[in-house]
């Protein structure tokens, strides 16, 4: 980023990053999920679960979270709204957001809804590219 960037541009910069990545995740398309974090990027999504870490970590555990749909053919959808972006004098991006995720099955109209979630990002550009650094996932049923 540079200090010519509006804060339009950053927005949309940060509205962009997590339309891919969100995409990406609800294809189950792990490895390019976990290629949308720094290499050394934290990912904390499960109440009282371990923190994944790096590529292969995070790659890892979306894979054994998601296990639990091998034989129930849901799709899950992540919105994302309400996404606040704070700028840091380090040039890292604080992201503070809302989360629900939708899961539909095949002949049921009605999708379950739930969890919602406060979700708290580090970003950091990388190349041009946006890339989380962390991400903690906050339940709102846990509070």
């Amino acid at each position: 980023m540079t200090s010519t960037t509006t804060v339009t541009e950053l927005y949309a910069a940060v509205q962009l990053h997590y339309a891919r990545q969100v995409q990406l995740l609800d294809s189950c398309r792990f490895a390019e999920y976990a290629a949308t974090f720094t290499a050394d990027g934290e990912f904390q999504h499960t109440p009282g679960q371990p923190a994944a870490h790096g590529h292969d970590g995070i790659t890892a555990e979306l894979t054994r979270f998601n296990k639990r749909f091998d034989n129930d053919p849901v799709q899950r959808r992540h919105w994302f709204n309400m996404i606040d972006v704070r700028p840091r004098e380090d040039g890292l991006l604080d992201t503070t957001f809302y989360a629900l995720v939708l899961t539909t099955r095949p002949g049921v109209k009605e999708p379950v809804v739930g969890p919602s979630c406060l979700v708290r990002d580090v970003l950091a550009f990388e190349d041009g590219e946006l890339r989380n650094r962390s991400r903690q996932v906050h339940h709102d049923q846990m509070s």
